[in-house]
């Protein structure tokens, strides 16, 4: 839990230094494309964690029933 607060208490030169490091690693032309399937995999969650959201409360309101 430490780290991703640190991760969120970067500011714009650590950010800078982290966008280059993934240059280097990845070149320019991998960067869209490690984009692309994070931000799928990241969607997938937001739907998977809503789907048993939704199920739990459904739950719950039959069992108020």
């Amino acid at each position: 839990m430490h780290t991703v607060l640190a991760f969120l208490n970067m500011g714009g030169p650590e950010m800078i230094v982290v966008i280059l490091a993934l240059v280097l690693l990845f070149g320019a032309k991998k960067i869209p494309e490690l984009a692309r399937g994070l931000g799928k995999g990241i969607r997938e969650f937001k739907d998977a964690t809503k789907e048993i959201k939704d199920e739990l409360e459904d739950s719950v309101k039959d069992d108020k029933k």
